[in-house]
């Protein structure tokens, strides 16, 4: 039904919106138009460019549940990670809870901290959901902040948000989230969740630009989190550039250091408009089915699968696999000499399928698999 909003399928069949996603036509037409005025016009248009930053944070926080307020407009997830790292005022005995499969981004912000003695707790995201919990349960007395990914970059693994969040809320533990491998692709609540925290970019599952993504921080975690990076756009009032007032902005406005991308701003509102208007609740069966699909055909063909058995509860759009005798990029080359679009990631073919993605297409690449 969408296929005509994605003219990359006329050239390839895409499984790799774990890496870097094709535009959807919504962005690519909206940051089309933004260079042509600016081509055309200069600056003439500078209303349209704020109009589009407050459009982005309205759509941002209908996405999460959370409001226009609690978005910052960041470069990047790591971007969005870092700003609650480094802005918390961290003290020697501080405690972390983090999770040894996460990709670097969610993984390096929290080993710098031990320099100022902070701890980490490390668990592992590949043991029994029930055990996984009452580990977090346990590691969260004391602790200070949990951060997860709502999906893991190379198992796959999608958290039970709700019930870590539950947990975190209970204990008194800031609950930060790295969504970059599920937003868009699957419901993310931060309210029923109870997440203090979440930074995802825009170029993966939200078919949106590199170099755009957004941060929902909290009304109550930003009275926590310094800024930073300190900029013009930092403080009340930096329309008026005769001021000096440093008082920083009442939002998460706060943590945005001068001029925000506007180019991928048109874009990455304009992805995250039509995935609402198509649902992601209506996105994530399908996402899911596919991905589903891939793990079973792969081990039809005798591929081990990376990661505990598929369910409803814990899948999302990432499979991993790869079969002994068999050298992931060469698997990857073949499938591209086909038109077909995966990764090599740490010895294992990564497929990542999105919802316009037919089940058909899955089958070709599963028929061209050595």
């Amino acid at each position: 039904m969408y296929r005509d909003q994605f003219p990359v399928t006329r050239n390839l069949t895409y499984l790799n919106h774990a890496a870097v996603a094709p535009l959807c036509r919504p962005a690519a037409e909206a940051m089309e138009w933004l260079s042509q005025d600016a081509l055309n016009y200069g600056s003439l248009h500078y209303g349209k460019w704020l109009e589009t930053y407050e459009g982005l944070r309205r759509s941002a926080a209908r996405m999460v549940n959370g409001t226009p307020q609690e978005i910052a407009l960041v470069k990047n997830t790591s971007e969005g990670i870092a700003t609650v790292a480094m802005g918390l005022d961290w003290r020697p005995g501080d405690r972390i809870i983090a999770f040894k499969e996460e990709f670097p981004a969610n993984q390096y912000p929290w080993i710098r901290l031990e320099s100022k003695g902070v701890t980490i707790t490390w668990l592992s995201c590949t043991d029994p959901p029930a055990s996984l919990l009452d580990q977090i349960d346990e590691a969260a007395q004391g602790a200070r902040l949990l951060a997860i990914s709502f999906v893991q970059f190379l198992t796959g693994f999608r958290a039970d948000l709700r019930a870590i969040g539950e947990i975190c809320h209970r204990r008194g533990v800031i609950f930060l989230v790295d969504a970059i491998q599920g937003l868009g692709a699957f419901p993310v609540d931060v309210q029923a969740a109870h997440i203090d925290a979440l930074a995802a970019d825009g170029h993966k599952w939200l078919l949106g630009p590199e170099g755009c993504g957004i941060l929902y921080i909290s009304r109550r975690l930003q009275e926590m989190v310094e800024p930073v990076e300190f900029g013009w756009t930092n403080v009340t009032g930096y329309e008026d550039y005769g001021k000096r007032d440093m008082t920083l902005r009442p939002d998460a406005g706060r943590y945005e250091c001068g001029t925000l991308n506007t180019i991928g701003c048109f874009g990455l509102r304009a992805a995250i408009d039509f995935l609402l208007a198509v649902g992601v609740e209506k996105i994530a069966p399908v996402v899911q089915s596919l991905g589903d699909q891939i793990a079973a055909g792969v081990q039809r063909k005798g591929y081990e699968v990376l990661g505990d058995e598929r369910t409803p509860e814990n899948g999302a759009g990432i499979v991993s696999f790869r079969k002994e005798g068999r050298e992931s990029a060469e698997v990857v080359n073949v499938l591209r000499e086909n038109s077909i679009i995966t990764a090599a990631r740490a010895g294992w073919i990564r497929t990542s399928p999105h919802f316009y993605i037919e089940p058909g297409e899955i089958g070709k690449m599963l028929d061209l698999l050595p």
